[in-house]
């Protein structure tokens, strides 16, 4: 890895994640790395932090590139790809671009090496998961390639069936967005009865964290664990009668359903006509 040399079509937020972490774990070389986007002011402050060569010329920049890293937006990846034909017949794309399929980019970039992922925002410290595939022209070394850069962000999850990218795109990747929502429902529920804000935020901070690392290390279903914690006629008794009553569980999985669907929809939609939230 530290002899490969890759590019970032797009210096976005999950493109300097993975910049870092491959730095951080010594994966990859600085001067292997680089990076390239419209905007000069967004290069000069990867070079400055990280030491990475950078551009705004996207075809100089895959020119030797062993690994190129496609981190646009999903309205912009059409447009990208028309500057990209100078790719390395044996080089491997990776793709984290939501709803983008591989036949997408493999029909835009007339290349056949194409690996997609979903990664998700905790990978910014390292502590992300990431879905990905590859397809057949994939070689058995640019995968474990693959699995160190995607590995820099924390975890990853290899499938065979590209239909799951949708799929994770929805649960793992829109995920952190329902945590962030609830836990700000929590802190808001903790200031309505007269908490004072910076207590109820690490009151509901260490209460979120601690319950996700107790739930990895007891290794039972959250269902037991729920029970352990939930005596008869007790507070966390009525709590959940009145979430249950509410439809919470349904509303999750509407809402996990719609995203599901919205990343379909991103794979089909004309450039212009797409409006997401999604960061890169």
């Amino acid at each position: 890895m530290l002899k490969k040399k890759i590019a970032f079509i797009g210096p976005g937020v999950m493109a300097e994640a993975m910049i870092a972490g491959l730095l951080r774990k010594k994966l990859a070389d600085a001067k292997n790395i680089i990076a390239s986007g419209p905007r000069e002011e967004r290069g000069t402050e990867l070079h400055k932090k990280y030491g990475i060569k950078v551009s705004t010329d996207n075809a100089v920049s895959i020119h030797e590139a062993d690994v190129v890293v496609l981190s646009v937006k999903p309205q912009r990846l059409t447009e990208v790809m028309k500057g990209l034909k100078g790719i390395r017949t044996d080089a491997l794309v990776l793709s984290i671009i939501a709803g983008a399929t591989m036949k997408k980019i493999g029909t835009g970039l007339k290349h056949k090496a194409i690996v997609r992922s979903m990664p998700n925002t905790p990978g910014q410290i390292g502590e992300g998961i990431t879905v990905w595939t590859a397809s057949r022209e994939v070689t058995a070394e640019q995968q474990e390639m693959t699995r160190a850069i995607l590995g820099a962000l924390g975890e990853e999850v290899f499938v065979e069936d590209e239909s799951y990218l949708d799929m994770a795109t929805a649960l793992s990747g829109s995920g952190p967005a329902y945590v962030f929502l609830f836990t700000e429902a929590l802190i808001d529920a903790g200031v309505h009865m007269g908490f004072p804000r910076r207590i109820a935020e690490q009151l509901v901070l260490q209460t979120v964290k601690g319950s996700a690392s107790f739930y990895q290390g007891a290794a039972r279903h959250p269902a037991t664990l729920r029970n352990q914690v939930t005596s008869p006629g007790g507070t966390s008794a009525e709590a959940l009668y009145y979430l249950e009553k509410a439809g919470f569980r349904t509303a999750i999985s509407r809402a996990v359903w719609a995203a599901y669907q919205r990343s379909l929809e991103l794979g089909k939609e004309k450039p212009g006509h797409i409006d997401t939230d999604e960061e890169k």
